[in-house]
């Protein structure tokens, strides 16, 4: 069994990897219904329940359906997040299934972003 610890990224850490890092992916996995209402500027919305098959296509395939760059498996900077923080561990769990060994959920979610940025 694989170590299931699923690593995290606190509000503080990842404002700041917002702001000045050009490899951050962050993954938005809510339903398209709660992303329309607001969403972290930046995020790519990749629903929770596509997260396997999206981390599991060709790398051109997944310019192609979500236009960025599929992460490598080593990408220092993947995070994803979803409301308040489950859906978000779920799917970071899955990232590391898939070998993406530095993945990471923001537990906060947009619940907590959305109230320190005062939207």
């Amino acid at each position: 069994m694989a170590n299931t610890v699923t690593k995290e990224i606190s509000y503080e850490d990842l404002k700041a990897l917002l702001g000045k890092s050009q490899n951050l992916l962050l993954v938005d996995v809510r339903s398209k219904e709660e992303v329309d209402k607001g969403r972290i500027p930046g995020s790519v919305h990749i629903p929770l329940d596509t997260v396997e098959a999206a981390f599991s296509m060709q790398p051109e395939q997944f310019k192609a359906k979500y236009g960025v760059t599929k992460p490598p498996l080593d990408a220092p900077e993947l995070v994803f997040h979803c409301q308040v923080g489950r859906r978000g561990g779920m799917a970071t769990a899955k990232a590391h299934e898939l070998g993406y060994v530095n993945a990471r959920n923001y537990t906060g979610g947009y619940k907590e972003w959305s109230e320190k940025e005062g939207k």
